[in-house]
């Protein structure tokens, strides 16, 4: 948002038009211990296993690990994570209780093509010395990654981007759906989508199967990559996640498919003859 080269507006003015202070724009933020960063490793590979773990239970399961953490400090590390536990809440506890939540618009719902229904979730990605975010955009039909972005930040202009991006790429869907996020409730989110003509859907609260196959995806990107390589920087993160995206959209078959891969799916192709498109082992991926 803010260029530190840019050839007219100074920095001062810059930060002034986007409504954050001049301190903000160059605080850096001390991080998290080595201590707690490898119990949020630790939280994000048990959360795969067990999403409906809330920090009480994430606490128990840390201890019985040899940690001896309790459950404030579990709890502050996965709301920093963006992780919570998938039972139902009451409707008073919202994300952001000035966002409005729209209704859910896939149950009974035949999804028999592409672009028909998109959807998008976020997720914790770690690394050797810090932590990212991941936001990416899903065609529900094919499973294909229409687009994603790395962040530092929860905040919403990563999300932006992503859904930006997908839709000048590769259309628009009939119906877009998300969480109960208030990156996805805010309506900075909500108003592309509507710019755009697309339906808005969000989950029930805490329904975390109402967006089941992003959140598969989620566990095979982890275990096939961000846990087999230990990204030191987020270019190597980036560069990383993307050769992995890549290959997950155009050489990993998936057996729902008849082992078609979700770019064949997407785009309506047959899968190529045996031998033409060999599949990639996940180790290649660190090359």
């Amino acid at each position: 948002m803010v260029d530190l080269h840019h050839p007219r507006l100074s920095i001062v003015r810059q930060c002034g038009l986007v409504s954050i202070s001049r301190s903000s724009f160059y605080y850096e933020g001390k991080g998290e211990n080595p201590l707690n960063l490898n119990l949020m490793r630790l939280i994000d590979a048990q959360f795969l296993e067990t999403p409906w773990y809330g920090s009480r239970q994430m606490a128990r399961h840390l201890r019985r690990l040899g940690y001896t953490v309790g459950r404030k400090r579990v709890r502050r590390l996965m709301r920093l994570m963006g992780l919570q536990a998938i039972y139902q809440k009451p409707r008073t506890s919202d994300p952001h209780p000035d966002h409005r939540i729209y209704p859910y618009l896939l149950r009974g719902l035949a999804i028999e093509r592409a672009n028909q229904v998109w959807c998008t979730d976020i997720t914790y990605i770690p690394m050797r010395r810090g932590f990212l975010y991941l936001v990416a955009i899903m065609d529900w039909w094919s499973r294909k990654v229409l687009a994603w972005r790395l962040s530092n930040t929860l905040d919403v202009d990563s999300c932006v981007e992503a859904l930006e991006a997908a839709l000048a790429r590769h259309g628009k869907p009939e119906i877009f759906n998300t969480d109960q996020g208030s990156q996805f409730t805010s309506a900075t989110f909500t108003q592309v989508l509507k710019d755009a003509g697309v339906k808005i859907s969000m989950d029930g609260r805490g329904r975390w199967m109402d967006n089941v196959f992003i959140e598969r995806l989620w566990r095979s990107l982890k275990y096939e990559c961000v846990y087999l390589q230990a990204f030191e920087t987020g270019s190597e993160a980036r560069a990383g996640i993307g050769r992995w995206i890549d290959y997950y959209n155009t050489s990993r078959p998936h057996s729902v498919f008849d082992g078609r891969t979700p770019e064949e799916v997407y785009t309506g192709r047959d899968a190529p003859s045996p031998g033409h498109a060999p599949e990639m082992a996940p180790e290649a991926l660190a090359a």
